[in-house]
């Protein structure tokens, strides 16, 4: 019993290989039909279709893939995480960044340029200011001191002293030598005295030979500054000498001058301009030190 059972179960498993070349065994028996059951139904297996071609049509989202690790974005992690990636990013900014860049450095620059200038403007207008409060000190110290303008009365007075003490001082006559010698005793103070010496030691010398006489007439004056007890005036000065002894006369004749008996005189002209500083001492103005302008 079990051998034919055995030999039925071999029979079947031959049946059921496919067989192309031989023709099937008188002895095989016929398939058995299946069992009875429920006809497929074919909207079901056509819906079944449709969800599986509608699932193999439908593509995962760009967003999906890139969460995924597939994709663009995929790709663009790789390619940085690739060797090097970094060291050329920094080699080569993209150009936004650079001019961004440029754009900051030249910004910095001009604000450094602004604050540069507007210092050196405010150091130039201090100064400036500074320098104006000086000059404007000293012009008012001056003026303060100097009231030569100011004060018209007391520079009229100078003028006049000084100008009479330099007409009596530049004036000589040889018949009254005595006057202008005390002319020097009552208007010279000071280095004028041994200055007026030595300006009329040529003087003296030739009217007692030549029987000078010189005047001396200011024609103009200014007082230059006046301060308290001190005064310095500038005077201009008409000159003239004439010589009546007999050297005169024979000087005149060898300039082919005549000499009637020494009662044409020979003359001289010239213009004289001084300085002198002068003090007042006791109530009169004093001259202290002559300059000679020419």
């Amino acid at each position: 019993m079990s051998t034919t059972r055995h030999l039925v179960n071999r029979r079947r498993r031959l049946a059921d290989r496919p067989r192309t070349d031989r023709a099937p065994q008188p002895d095989r028996p016929a398939p058995t039909p299946p069992a009875p059951g429920p006809e497929p139904r074919l909207e079901d297996s056509g819906a079944e279709k449709r969800r599986d071609t509608a699932s193999r049509d439908i593509e995962p989202p760009a967003d999906v893939e890139s969460a995924a690790g597939v994709g663009p974005t995929a790709d663009v992690e790789s390619a940085a995480d690739e060797p090097g990636a970094h060291e050329r990013g920094r080699r080569t900014p993209a150009p936004p960044a650079r001019l961004a860049r440029l754009v900051r450095g030249r910004a910095s620059r001009g604000r450094g340029l602004l604050l540069v200038c507007a210092a050196l403007t405010l150091l130039l207008g201090g100064f400036a200011a500074w320098a104006a409060t000086e000059a404007a000190g000293l012009r008012d110290a001056a003026s303060a001191h100097n009231t030569a303008l100011a004060d018209a009365a007391g520079t009229s007075r100078v003028k006049g002293e000084v100008t009479s003490a330099v007409n009596a001082l530049f004036s000589y006559d040889h018949a009254k030598p005595g006057k202008n010698e005390d002319a020097a005793r009552r208007l010279l103070t000071g280095k004028a005295v041994e200055q007026h010496r030595e300006l009329l030691a040529a003087v003296r010398k030739q009217g007692r030979e030549q029987k000078l006489v010189l005047t001396t007439t200011v024609t103009d004056s200014a007082v230059t500054a006046l301060e308290g007890d001190r005064a310095r005036v500038l005077l201009f000065a008409d000159q003239h000498s004439a010589r009546t002894g007999a050297r005169g006369e024979h000087k005149a004749k060898a300039d082919g001058k005549k000499a009637d008996g020494g009662a044409e005189d020979d003359a001289t002209y010239a213009g004289a301009m001084l300085a002198v500083n002068a003090v007042r001492q006791d109530g009169t103005w004093k001259i202290a030190a002559i300059d000679t302008l020419s």
